[in-house]
């Protein structure tokens, strides 16, 4: 199994509520996160994207380069990356760090004009990533490649250096038709958000039944869940401290746009109609005060309830965790320490 943490690419202090302000997005702060998760066993950490947002393969080329197993999982959006661009990028980073380079695929909305991108509906766009990431596999393997599709073109070109071993894994999110047929074509990894075990099996069945129906071509896809972890000593102690957080969220909640037209979105938020804990102890209620992606749905219990639920993703065939709370530093400690031996732990028949 894998275990990420997530380490915030924001130049503004106060994401997700961490009132850390001393070094924010400096190469120190951001390099403190990346050691501290090394020491407390996370195999590397996610950095997001998004027009406003430091470059994420800067960031994480600065990262690899002082730290010694830490694998950057940098995001990056088609359209702000033409394939070959992001092919070579992607192949030398990679070299440079030993292979541990991971790489998030991103299709959701963004401020597209900015950059001078522009695109069509949901379909045209998960069209265009799928040319993406089969152009860019292609780039890391092959020589004098050429491909014409609808959205990219290359011609005999060469990315060095080459990756025979097939370039860094991909990860890739979305919930609807659109892509999960990119996932179950082009993906390493599909990524799901935290929704009850039932709706992550649906879809991990269905997922699989894609990639027998189109021919997947590639290695077995796998899962993974990008998810908020609230852990402490004792139940009530978590729950206690859920609640406060839900309050603070609560007052900031005017303030906060969360964009509900993503299908995954949606799904999620439309989860706390069915009660404020589903399943032992996913809770629901940080979705209705602007809670958005990840910080929708949180685990929330003693070590020893979170490490179960997270245990019975993993029978469903969960094999890659992106954990997450804040404040950022001291619950990479934390959540790491309390969770991964647990979860490496064989479970007793």
């Amino acid at each position: 199994m894998e275990f990420l943490w997530y380490v915030p690419n924001t130049i503004e202090p106060g994401h997700r509520g961490d009132d850390t302000a001393d070094g924010w997005g400096s190469l120190d702060f951001t390099l403190d996160l990346a050691t501290t998760a090394e020491r407390h066993g996370w195999s590397g950490a996610l950095f997001g994207t998004g027009w406003g947002r430091p470059d994420t393969f800067t960031v994480g080329t600065a990262v690899a380069a002082r730290t010694t197993t830490f694998k950057p999982l940098v995001a990056v959006r088609p359209g702000y990356w033409r394939p070959a661009h992001f092919a070579s990028s992607a192949a030398t980073l990679s070299h440079l760090s030993g292979g541990r380079l991971l790489v998030n695929i991103v299709s959701g909305q963004d401020n597209l004009a900015a950059y001078g991108d522009a695109e069509g509906d949901q379909a045209q766009r998960y069209a265009r990533t799928k040319e993406f990431m089969r152009i860019a596999r292609r780039l890391w393997t092959e020589e004098n490649v050429t491909f014409a599709g609808e959205y990219f073109r290359v011609a005999d070109s060469t990315v060095v250096p080459r990756l025979p071993d097939g370039g860094p894994r991909l990860y890739f999110g979305g919930a609807s038709a659109a892509a999960e047929q990119v996932s179950a074509t082009e993906a390493d990894v599909q990524l799901f958000w935290g929704e009850p075990l039932a709706g992550i099996a649906e879809r991990i069945d269905r997922l699989r039944a894609l990639s027998r129906d189109l021919d997947r071509d590639l290695e077995p896809l796998e899962f993974g869940l990008r998810i908020t972890t609230l852990v402490r000593d004792t139940p009530e102690e978590a729950w206690q401290a859920a609640e406060e957080k839900v309050a603070k969220l609560a007052k900031r909640d005017a303030d906060r746009n969360i964009r509900r037209t993503a299908v995954g979105q949606q799904r999620l938020l439309d989860l706390a109609e069915r009660g404020e804990v589903l399943d032992d102890c996913l809770f629901t209620t940080p979705g209705r005060y602007g809670g958005g992606g990840a910080g929708t749905t949180w685990l929330v219990g003693s070590a020893d309830q979170v490490a179960a639920a997270l245990r019975k993703y993993a029978d469903l065939g969960i094999s890659h965790f992106i954990l997450s709370d804040t404040p950022y530093k001291q619950e990479t400690a934390r959540v790491g320490d309390a969770l991964i031996g647990r979860l490496r732990e064989p479970v007793a028949v």
